[in-house]
């Protein structure tokens, strides 16, 4: 999906860049973050419920995926009946972020490109004769000023795609981190809201969604002793940096009670600083505390499948099993785990 989402300010420089974030910013300011408080959590409510009806079942699909799919299409504004369709081929372009592995793949990517490119012009004639409350309908509003017709699908492929990623591999590799120490999976379990978002952190910090990010020298310069060439790409990181023995003490454990003065890089820095990390911490802040309040018995079922790729890092998938909490005291004592 990289040629669609070089039209989007992911790829920019000010002023284009400044121009489309100020267009996107509000939906995610802290205001209009809380608003979504009560829609996240009845939508992990429902998910929660549906998952607890079996023994069994799988957390990716059924949950951290789902959970994301739900809250970006309704903040786009895309109707109920084209929800799974999106999600669908969202996920099928957000598979390519990392390049393309073979031939059946760059088919379906291309017959996944085409159709969500088909959706999301529709939806924009569609908010053009009926605007509503929503992020397209914004986008709709401010056409041919502030965004041109040719940049609006770019810009809404980068919300959808980013706004999936980033939020079910947080929740997939926090939930893993979690079950491979149990004493803090007991923790949680026992404080579901007042410890959430330090999973929530500590996850971002130990185990990122995004491993890596790029940016380009604009002139010759000297980068910590390195000469870069005008046009030269420079490629950061994130997953060391949120592991550098000078910044973080014990940085290979996992501990949801670290302190730390220092911010982690996961939702990079910047100008280009995650438009979208407020939601996603709300989405995760509220799975992690809702799956420990309502499945403390949660365990591994079967083996886990992870993603191979460099850039994104999570689990395709984790069977797990719903069984009564164990009765174990929980200790505070972190655990060595393997990255």
């Amino acid at each position: 999906p990289q040629d669609e989402l070089e039209g989007s300010f992911l790829t920019m420089n000010p002023p284009d860049h400044t121009r489309l974030r100020r267009l996107v910013l509000p939906a995610f300011s802290p205001k209009a973050v809380a608003g979504y408080q009560v829609r996240v959590t009845q939508t992990v409510n429902d998910l929660l419920d549906r998952a607890a009806r079996a023994d069994n079942f799988e957390l990716v699909s059924s949950f951290a995926a789902a959970l994301p799919i739900a809250v970006i299409t309704d903040l786009l504004g895309i109707p109920d009946g084209n929800s799974a369709e999106f999600a669908e081929h969202g996920a099928v372009l957000g598979s390519a972020i990392d390049g393309i592995s073979s031939m059946r793949q760059a088919a379906a990517l291309a017959r996944g490109q085409a159709r969500i490119l088909s959706l999301f012009e529709s939806l924009f004639e569609r908010r053009r004769r009926e605007p509503g409350d929503d992020l397209i309908s914004q986008l709709v509003a401010a056409e041919g000023d502030q965004i041109q017709p040719s940049e609006m699908p770019a810009v809404c492929m980068l919300l959808l795609i980013a706004g999936f990623e980033t939020t079910v591999n947080l929740i997939g590799n926090g939930v893993l981190a979690l079950l491979a120490h149990p004493a803090q999976w007991h923790e949680l379990c026992a404080d579901p809201d007042g410890l959430a978002p330090a999973v929530v952190e500590e996850t971002l910090r130990f185990d990122p969604p995004v491993q890596r990010t790029s940016r380009y020298a604009l002139e010759d310069l000297e980068l910590d002793g390195t000469p870069l060439r005008k046009g030269q790409e420079v490629t950061i990181l994130l997953g060391a940096a949120n592991r550098d023995p000078e910044v973080y003490s014990d940085p290979d454990v996992f501990n949801i009670h670290r302190k730390s003065t220092t911010d982690h890089l996961a939702f990079s820095s910047g100008i280009h600083y995650c438009v979208g990390a407020p939601l996603a911490r709300l989405e995760a802040i509220l799975a992690f505390s809702m799956l420990a309040e309502r499945m403390p018995g949660l365990r591994l079922a079967g083996p886990v499948q992870r993603r191979n790729s460099t850039l994104i890092r999570g689990p395709l998938r984790v069977p797990v099993s719903v069984a009564p909490a164990p009765d174990v005291q929980a200790a505070a004592t972190p655990a060595r785990a393997v990255p």
